[in-house]
């Protein structure tokens, strides 16, 4: 728990931060500084990027609550991975450590200052963002019953506005959603770097929409998914992570971990590793837990579905009426809506099993297990999808029709909660009412599935 008084754990904060300490002189190396104070803790980690330089005194740039609030972010505790993460602007949670390591690999290619060479040869920005941590995630599962996890979980603040705890859903892989979008972003915003040197709090601020209220539109971190897909290709990750693999089995602290290891199985795991993490946050869209936007509990006992399921419904809101194009709007669709279905129409829950904003998110409402309230006599069937919008005269954004089209609906065939040869139809096909609009039918005609 963080002392009382510090600033909110928000990427707002951290841009601030990163502002002062720039605005402190030139060639005052945050990077740098993020690294010294634990951010980069990891023995491939610092083989790369080199032993971390002693801990400065605080920066007079610095109001005391900043400087106890970035020290307790860049703190590595493996025990406690969600200990460096903040909330950003999109709704997204953003671990600092493998994103300022990234960075810093980014200036050192901007400016042609070399990282150490290390045998064998790694890409410097995959090795301390993603390729070290996915790698020994890995590398630990196998071999065990089952259990344990490597990837995941999401976890949720104890207060969007003002966010200073932040809890994970589930026991912690050494990959929680967290640290797995700030490996992502470390990538992206090295890559960019090293094309383009840019004052980090405006690198920061541009990619993250921090300080604008969050009311302006979508930030293009939330196109990271997409973003890291183009970039990464599918065969880049495995091989980094068996580069990887390769570097830990001749450190010290990580050469026992690898000894029994063949080169073949070595190529089994980096091949898993890169597989599941494709999957689930890159081709999987992103879906925001029910406590992130503020879900009331669910009245009664949930019924659990009979998966997979064969059937998908569409819907739209109606009301409200306008697309969400924000974290923040989206939120207090979803409330308006829970309150609408459990006050007004006495139901249990928000009767949808996930609603799509034009954010790029989907939000969570009864979710991938629990039957839902949106198709009348085919609830236990299929899984209810609501655009929010009214979409009788326009259609949702090509975005928003992509993700469910492109991205949900083959991830729930994949991941064994759909059948293959499911049927998709508009609400209107089921029971009396207009719903999902005339646009939004017209569209949905020629999906995969529609029958």
């Amino acid at each position: 728990r963080p002392p009382p008084g510090l600033p909110p754990r928000h990427m707002d904060s951290v841009v601030q931060i990163v502002e002062a300490l720039e605005s402190s002189g030139p060639g005052f190396a945050v990077p740098e500084l993020a690294r010294a104070l634990g951010g980069c803790s990891t023995p491939g980690c610092r083989a790369v990027l080199g032993e971390p330089p002693e801990v400065p005194p605080a920066p007079p740039a610095l109001a005391r609550q900043q400087w106890l609030l970035f020290t307790q972010l860049l703190r590595h505790d493996a025990a406690a991975p969600e200990g460096g993460a903040v909330l950003a602007p999109d709704g997204s949670t953003v671990t600092l450590g493998p994103l300022f390591a990234g960075i810093e690999v980014g200036l050192k290619r901007a400016t042609g200052r070399p990282t150490p060479a290390i045998e064998p040869p790694v890409d410097a920005l995959y090795a301390v963002t993603v390729a070290e941590a996915l790698g020994t995630s890995f590398l630990l599962a196998r071999g065990g019953d089952g259990h344990r996890a490597t990837l995941g979980p999401a976890g949720c603040w104890d207060d969007v506005g003002d966010p200073q705890n932040y809890t994970l859903l589930g026991p912690p892989s050494l990959i929680p959603d967290a640290i797995a979008i700030g490996a992502m972003d470390g990538v992206l915003l090295g890559a960019q770097l090293a094309q383009e040197p840019t004052p980090l709090a405006d690198l920061l601020r541009g990619y993250y929409g921090t300080g604008n209220g969050t009311e302006k539109g979508r930030p293009p971190s939330s196109y990271r998914r997409r973003d890291f897909g183009v970039l990464t290709g599918p065969g880049k990750l495995e091989e980094e992570v068996v580069a990887m693999l390769r570097v830990l089995r001749e450190l010290p602290p990580t050469r026992e971990l690898l000894e029994d290891v063949g080169p073949e199985e070595m190529v089994a795991i980096a091949r898993q590793a890169a597989r599941d993490f494709t999957e689930v946050y890159v081709e999987c869209p992103a879906i925001v837990p029910r406590c992130m936007w503020g879900a009331r509990p669910y009245r009664g006992t949930p019924k659990p579905l009979t998966l997979p399921l064969g059937s998908v419904y569409i819907h739209h809101t109606f009301s409200p009426s306008d697309p969400c194009r924000t974290f923040a709007a989206c939120a207090r669709a979803m409330r308006a809506m829970q309150r609408f279905h459990q006050d007004t129409r006495g139901w249990d829950d928000i009767g949808y099993s996930f609603v799509v904003g034009s954010d790029g998110y989907l939000y969570q409402g009864r979710g991938w297990h629990w039957v839902g309230a949106h198709t009348k006599g085919y609830n236990s069937k299929g899984y209810g999808v609501s655009y929010v919008g009214d979409f009788s005269a326009t259609l949702p954004d090509p975005d928003a029709i992509a993700l469910v089209r492109d991205e949900l609906l083959p991830c729930a065939v994949r991941t064994g909660r759909l059948h293959h040869n499911y049927t998709l139809r508009g609400h209107r096909q089921m029971g009396h009412t207009d719903c999902p609009g005339n646009s939004l039918f017209h569209e949905i005609e020629t999906w995969h599935g529609f029958k």
